[in-house]
């Protein structure tokens, strides 16, 4: 098993060490928690580019030392542009996932750094904003080795991503992929962090780059314009909250999942199962995910559109009932919508107790594929998540969010320990985040939470069935009780597979230390002080 690592005051962890190198350095030069997440966040839109970019969506959850936790929702909405009616003149059915009729919405992220560096300072930040993107504008002007994760990494709808402009020229020059030991040198990218660092986060929307960007995107025929850009402004929301025995969970509202999250939590916990590892264990959790999944699909859209109260949802009769439809030994059959998605969950709890949960996505790997050749920016295909269909739950119409599967959890204790902890994998999040901090609280190490066998319940990209995908390390036994008791099951061959998402947890106890650690089945780790 392996040791979780411990820091005597302050920790980071991230799917790719030079991220996690950056967010350390920041809390070293006497940066707190979110000024190192908006470093790390920098590094890992250039390193980790097929997972995550600065055209796309951030959502931010943190944690106060006195006990208040804050929500910034930075997710842009569909460009003025962006019809049902466009998209059927179009000839299409269904909305592109790749190309520029994908670059549906509005980037994010930035304006989600820009808020939270606000409340950063609120709290005591001085750091300034040259200082939190210096690594990010290194990595683009030095180059760096393009990670183990990308060169692993193969697109769905491959022909469509190589077919978007700009796309094979970043990141298959040639034609073809890259290999080991290649390295990239994102110049373009690099001189828009170097304006950004000069000019401010604002610039991204109402500046240069925001006139560069919206050049770009019309060039392109993408539907968002330079008002789009010049409107969008990240927000502050509440987050949703749910008390368990020893501690209260958090997770954000629509239009993300984070409902889906808490519900797995909440409706797992009234099976009141007493081991980790077992039958009851498993079987109980897969079965939550199922209704928790279901109530999501239900109900969550825009917030601005939406009809019920999320946390409502939450209410210890809602609970029960959910739990009371599980069969303890038997699993239930289920009609399953798959959300793909790709993404980097990021921690960081500084000296003061100041705690971050942070997701930043482009939602499929490499997003829309299309590089805007200004700035060197990839662009999302977020706006996949909307429908051409006028009376679905979340139709296509011109500033309207579309869901989400990113979530950024949190949890703080009785005891007073503050937990930041999250995982990539679209539809997967909610599964892989309830599976390890289940975990931890039957006993398990913070390493040993994230290294340990996972399980994802649905359909993967391009399958036919549902089914129950385990990864190998299983005990035999366990797999033919869930088998006997109707699950699919489909063990995998790999010990560590990226199906399974990237993981990470960051525990500070009231003495001061930090146990953190990220997921063997990334090319991260944690790091601290």
């Amino acid at each position: 098993m392996p040791d979780s690592p411990v820091f005597a005051s302050a920790a980071v962890a991230a799917p790719h060490h030079l991220a996690s190198q950056a967010g350390r350095a920041i809390l070293a030069e006497g940066g707190n928690a979110i000024e190192a997440m908006v470093a790390m966040a920098a590094t890992i839109s250039v390193v980790y580019p097929h997972m995550n970019a600065i055209g796309g969506d951030g959502f931010w959850l943190v944690h106060e030392p006195g006990g208040k936790v804050h929500a910034i929702e930075a997710c842009g909405g569909a460009g003025s542009l962006a019809t049902i009616e466009r998209y059927r003149e179009k000839g299409y059915d269904i909305l592109p996932s790749r190309g520029a009729d994908a670059a549906i919405t509005v980037a994010g992220a930035i304006g989600g750094w820009q808020a939270a560096l606000a409340l950063a300072q609120s709290l005591g930040g001085r750091l300034p904003l040259k200082d939190l993107l210096a690594d990010a504008i290194r990595h683009c002007t030095e180059g760096y080795d393009i990670s183990a994760s990308e060169l692993r990494t193969w697109p769905q709808e491959v022909d469509a991503v190589k077919a978007a402009p700009g796309f094979s020229d970043f990141f298959w020059p040639g034609g073809e992929r890259p290999k080991a030991g290649d390295r990239r040198k994102p110049r373009a990218l690099g001189a828009t962090f170097e304006q950004l660092a000069h000019a401010g986060l604002d610039d991204f929307y109402r500046g240069d780059i925001g006139r560069e960007l919206a050049d770009d995107l019309e060039r392109l025929g993408a539907p968002i314009t330079r008002a789009d850009l010049e409107a969008f402004r990240a927000r502050a929301v509440q987050p949703l909250s749910l008390k368990l025995p020893g501690l209260t969970a958090y997770n954000f509202p629509p239009p993300t999942q984070g409902l889906a999250a808490l519900l797995i939590l909440g409706i797992f916990e009234k099976l009141g199962v007493a081991r980790a590892e077992g039958f009851d264990h498993h079987h109980g959790l897969v079965e939550a995910v199922k209704r928790a999944l279901a109530l999501r699909d239900q109900v969550i859209t825009d917030p601005a559109f939406m009809t019920t109260d999320p946390a409502s949802l939450l209410s210890e009769a809602v609970l029960a009932r959910e739990a009371q439809k599980i069969d303890r030994k038997r699993a239930a059959s289920w009609p399953f919508r798959p959300g793909e998605g790709d993404t980097v969950w990021m921690g960081a709890i500084d000296g003061s107790g100041l705690a971050v949960s942070y997701i930043q996505s482009i939602y499929w790997e490499y997003g829309s594929g299309c590089i805007l050749p200004r700035t060197g920016i990839n662009w999302q295909n977020r706006g996949l998540a909307f429908s051409l269909d006028a009376k679905a739950l979340n139709p296509l119409t011109p500033g309207r969010k579309p869901f989400h599967t990113l979530n950024p959890p949190l949890a703080r204790f009785d005891d007073g320990r503050i937990m930041s902890y999250g995982a990539m994998g679209g539809d997967g999040q909610p599964q892989f985040q309830a599976q390890i901090l289940s975990r931890y609280r039957f006993g398990q190490s913070v390493a040993d939470a994230v290294d340990a066998p996972r399980w994802l319940f649905g359909r993967t990209w391009g399958a036919g069935s549902i089914s129950l995908k385990l990864e190998s390390r299983f005990d035999p036994m366990l797999l033919a009780r869930l088998t006997a008791a109707g699950h699919p099951v489909e063990e995998y061959s790999e010990a560590y597979s990226d199906q399974f998402g990237h993981a990470g947890m960051l525990v500070k106890h009231q003495k001061g230390h930090v146990e953190a650690t990220h997921d063997p089945r990334s090319d991260g780790d944690a790091r601290g002080i």
